[in-house]
């Protein structure tokens, strides 16, 4: 006999197990499926996010800058380190300490929440207005709603599949237990532009292929060109305007390429990462037996409220439209849970923001400068650089800048783009005014604390008006 649920939500990364969560807050019985494991073949909750992607490659990057630093930036500080080497193993261990802590904290979330979870991958038996049922291994689960929050997976370069190896994903990428000597990346987005920054920082020689001609193109120009400058002084060779012509792997992987004069190269390298975006994933979910609709490009087509053509069934996060990033997902699993229960609520695509954790990071949020040119919308701009804050200098970390874009007539803000210190952790502040439909001046008023890296959002505020106290 099928055990019936309320809600009954596929996937267990940053969507799905929020959209848990948050409906067994809201009084409904949830359930959760996911068939993530370790590899020891126990359950690991959190997606691809949580296993292979936002976590681990954090944990990553930040050894791999203790470890940069120790060699090159704390002599200036007046710290010499002799003697210095790097333990990889140690590296890769904590990396997983670190994944674990999360895998485990999701699981002590769904009993504190009484989530039912279920190991194994989930498909659809029947879904519609007489209600749903998902099969999990042998277990069959009634629910009045379903959410689907199965996420995406690598998109593998055509004639060069991921054997985890010498080709890596982004999973394999994660994972290796040596330097390599000459690493390649073909994509410059923002998983290549990290992977690129760990395994340069700890000794390879690293070549990233992009095929636009331009560099970071989803950025705002002005700071993708100030990301390029210091990318280039830290030793990242990234080639433009590439087209990969075909990929041959042996004892090593050989790249063959035209550059952006059409010039016939080809490339070396001891392994290759290949960053050129995800598709969603929506294999077994049987999505096709049960008629949900997908689009052209493979993603469940939804609503604007995460509904699909099914009643009772929702889709959200990377396997739906708009931006694949985890907090997104997040963001639509609380909301859809919401809409079961009868609650309105809201996603807004245009504040959610961006990040890129490199060193520098670089972070934004709402309209780049090209796009409102391209609207010919009404605009002013104010930036303020790293270096005119004394935060930033006391830090030893002053390249970059703060970019204000506000609606000529209103002040509105209508953008906000930062490349320099701990901009992920800045840009929380431009979500927020945005959200409350906030002016720059707003943000110019506010008092900061000095010194501050903050400092630097007021005076490029300030700035749009022409006011910045400090430059």
């Amino acid at each position: 006999m099928a055990q019936s649920f309320d809600v009954v939500v596929i996937g267990g990364g940053p969507g799905g197990y929020v959209a848990a969560i948050r409906a067994a807050q809201l009084g409904l019985k949830a359930a959760c499926i996911d068939d993530w494991k370790t590899t020891d073949g126990k359950p690991a909750l959190g997606g691809t996010c949580t296993n292979i992607g936002c976590i681990p490659s954090k944990a990553l990057l930040q050894s791999s800058e203790n470890f940069e630093q120790a060699g090159h930036g704390f002599a200036e500080h007046g710290v010499r380190v002799k003697g210095l080497e790097l333990d990889l193993a140690q590296m890769q261990k904590r990396k997983d300490g670190v994944v674990k802590a999360s895998n485990d904290g999701i699981a002590y979330l769904f009993r504190k929440n009484k989530v039912a979870f279920f190991h194994g991958r989930g498909s659809l038996v029947k879904a519609g207005a007489e209600g749903c049922e998902v099969s999990v291994g042998e277990e069959t689960l009634a629910a009045k709603n379903v959410i689907v929050a199965t996420g995406s997976t690598p998109r593998a370069l055509p004639g060069a599949a991921f054997d985890e190896k010498l080709i890596l994903s982004n999973d394999g990428a994660l994972a290796m237990p040596e330097v390599p000597k000459r690493l390649g990346v073909i994509g410059a987005g923002v998983i290549g532009l990290e992977m690129g920054s760990v395994w340069r920082r700890l000794g390879s020689e690293v070549t990233i292929l992009e095929a636009l001609p331009v560099f970071l193109g989803v950025a705002d120009e002005q700071i993708a060109k100030e990301a390029w400058k210091v990318f280039s002084k830290q030793g990242l060779k990234i080639e433009l305007g590439v087209k990969i012509t075909g990929v041959k792997a042996g004892k090593d992987v050989v790249v063959e390429y035209a550059d952006a004069q059409g010039k016939p190269r080809s490339a070396t390298f001891d392994k290759l990462v290949v960053s050129i975006g995800r598709v969603p994933y929506t294999d077994g979910l049987n999505a096709a037996g049960v008629g949900l609709k997908l689009d052209e490009r493979g993603f469940i087509a939804v609503d604007e409220h995460c509904r699909t053509n099914l009643a009772g069934v929702w889709a959200i996060g990377d396997v739906v439209r708009g931006p694949m990033l985890a907090h997104k997902a997040e963001e639509e699993g609380a909301a859809v849970a919401e809409r079961i229960v009868g609650r309105k609520a809201h996603v807004d695509f245009n504040t959610v923001p961006w990040v890129i954790y490199t060193a520098p990071e670089i972070a934004w949020v709402g309209k780049t400068e090209q796009q409102l040119k391209a609207e010919s919308v009404d605009y002013r701009a104010g930036t303020f650089p790293f270096a005119a804050n004394a935060r930033a200098r006391a830090l030893g970390d002053t390249s970059g800048l703060v970019k204000f874009l506000a609606d000529a007539k209103t002040d509105a803000i209508l953008g906000v783009h930062i490349l320099g210190p701990f901009a992920g952790e800045l840009i929380a502040e431009a979500v927020v005014a945005m959200e409350f439909r906030g002016a720059s001046e707003d943000i110019g008023m506010i008092c900061h604390a000095h010194p501050s890296l903050s400092e630097a959002m007021k005076d490029a505020a300030l700035a749009v008006d022409k006011r910045a106290i400090n430059i």
